[in-house]
């Protein structure tokens, strides 16, 4: 049995405002939009592929506190790519972000919404992954997070260093998933945060049950009114087991 990424669920004020905003970031459509939910994907996309992580945006009243602890990479193919990315993005209402990078050749951007993300500049590493270079997890332990995703996922572990890990799908097609060490540590529940999916076939709660004996944990949270299965994993960051499809 294992899981793959499918989406990442982001939280926000006007979801319809938001998913918007990345459409027309992304240059993806808005697949579907019902009472406090905008699901974006590439037009034509039909999910689950591992072409593309699609998103959900729900609508949520609490406002943003913290810098967010996943976040999205954006790709460039050239210098002037990049320059022009940033230019449409603010355009279309980002603003420019500081999180205490100094001096680094990416650009830190915050949605409309203030949820955090970076335009890169380019790299051979994210050739064809799409708009999307990387969803990216801030964490104390990246070694750590890499053991438990490599067995959650069927997706192929690339790299690993104190530093640095990196994951993608094991068709070797869209964005990787990255854990990146930083000196925070998490002190609300994310915004942000990723959707898993079994496979056809694959029994929810046996997923479960085998992602908990990996190391995930139960959060304190109300999961009454899902019926998908909320878990969390070893650095407690919240993440949501979808139904298999």
């Amino acid at each position: 049995m294992a899981t793959r990424l499918v989406q990442i669920n982001m939280k926000a004020r006007d979801d319809s405002a938001l998913g918007r905003f990345w459409a027309e970031a992304l240059g993806w459509g808005v697949d579907s939009e019902g009472p406090g939910v905008t699901h974006l994907e590439p037009v034509g996309f039909e999910c689950p592929d591992p072409a593309a992580v699609c998103i959900d945006i729900v609508a949520h009243p609490e406002p943003k506190t913290v810098k967010n602890r996943v976040h999205l990479d954006l790709a460039t193919t050239s210098p002037a790519h990049q320059a022009e990315l940033v230019a449409r993005l603010k355009a279309l209402g980002a603003t420019l972000a500081d999180v205490g990078q100094g001096d680094v050749p990416w650009t830190v951007m915050a949605d409309p919404e203030g949820n955090e993300f970076c335009v890169l500049e380019p790299r051979p590493v994210y050739r064809g992954t799409g708009p999307v270079a990387a969803v990216v997890v801030d964490c104390t332990d990246p070694r750590e997070m890499a053991r438990f995703w490599d067995a959650a996922m069927d997706w192929t572990l690339h790299d690993v260093t104190g530093a640095h890990a990196r994951m993608r799908s094991a068709e070797e097609v869209g964005p990787y998933l990255e854990f990146v060490r930083t000196p925070d540590t998490k002190s609300v529940w994310n915004r942000v945060h990723l959707d898993v999916r079994p496979y056809p076939g694959d029994d929810p709660a046996v997923e479960a049950a085998r992602l908990r004996a990996l190391g995930a944990t139960d959060p304190d949270i109300d999961r009454s009114a899902v019926p998908w299965t909320v878990l969390a994993d070893p650095e407690g960051n919240e993440f949501c087991l979808l139904a298999p499809r």
